[in-house]
């Protein structure tokens, strides 16, 4: 075959092309595993996070299995359905309907005291926010959060993440009486309520996503936070 030819040019351009995309498959498998090890030790942590428990990828699964007693999913309804709850993917959820959206809850004891751990997720500025909040036995009172995103801007709606935002949500109460009033969050410095926290300077749409993700989401388990 001529190797200045096209021919010769085309087949040995396919049979690059064919090698390498077999290669990366082959690559691609290989870290799959890894990957997937990666993610769970990520959420472990962050659930983990949620009652004030430090942890690391090396051993978020102990401190996991050490702290999480219970898991299961609710409905709409707050009726236990079957299912992982630590399998449920809370972005996928985000797109379904919320009659036939799966609501996973965590149960941790902190030194023998009963937390509930609920995931959410919602929208900031620039793209989605999530998270964690614990809720004491009572299932009103918060005892921790965990925010996080994927885009908001640095110094400004980033600071979600940072233990001075978190810190603020410990105590409050998202009942008066059988009242659910979630949690507002104030502009200006001016919160004083038990259900009111101070947004962050210079992020006040992030800090109105947080708001809105922690109205939704304690409203769709609302039925089962009212379960006594």
């Amino acid at each position: 075959m001529n190797k200045q030819g096209n021919t010769y040019t085309f087949i040995y351009s396919v049979i690059l092309v064919v090698v390498v995309a077999a290669l990366l498959s082959v690559i691609s498998l290989s870290l799959q595993p890894r990957q997937n090890e990666n993610r769970q030790n990520e959420k472990r942590q962050n659930i983990l996070s949620a009652i004030h428990i430090s942890s690391t990828a090396q051993n978020s699964a102990e401190l996991f299995n050490k702290y999480i007693k219970e898991q299961f999913i609710v409905n709409d309804k707050g009726q236990r359905i079957e299912g992982n709850a630590f399998n449920v993917d809370i972005k996928e959820q985000y797109n379904v309907a919320a009659d036939k959206r799966e609501f996973p809850v965590f149960v941790a004891d902190v030194d023998g005291a009963t937390k509930y751990i609920l995931p959410i997720y919602g929208a900031g500025l620039w793209g989605p926010i999530w998270g964690y909040i614990s809720l004491d036995a009572d299932k009103s009172t918060i005892y921790g959060t965990f925010f996080d995103h994927q885009g908001e801007t640095p110094g400004l709606g980033a600071e979600i993440t940072t233990p001075a935002f978190n810190n603020q949500f410990q105590n409050k109460q998202i009942f008066s009486g059988e009242e659910l009033v979630s949690i507002l969050v104030i502009k200006g410095g001016n919160a004083t309520g038990k259900n009111e926290v101070d947004a962050i300077s210079g992020g006040t749409i992030t800090s109105k996503g947080v708001e809105n993700m922690l109205r939704n989401y304690l409203t769709y388990y609302e039925p089962f936070l009212k379960q006594k």
